[in-house]
């Protein structure tokens, strides 16, 4: 039984298409999107929370 992810799908390609990874995810699936492209999509979903967590 696999886990829910944390990040929603539109915001993981939102992501992906600001890091220039979108075109991998919508050709080959989340699979082929090396592990350090994936540090940088955990990175900015960070800062995109901390922005939001300072706003409120």
């Amino acid at each position: 039984m696999a886990s829910k992810g944390m990040m929603s799908e539109g915001l993981k390609q939102a992501i992906a298409q600001e890091l220039g990874v979108g075109e991998v995810v919508k050709n080959n699936g989340w699979g082929a999107v090396s592990s350090r492209d994936c540090g940088r999509m955990v990175q900015k979903a960070i800062e995109i929370a901390e922005k939001a967590m300072a706003a409120k």
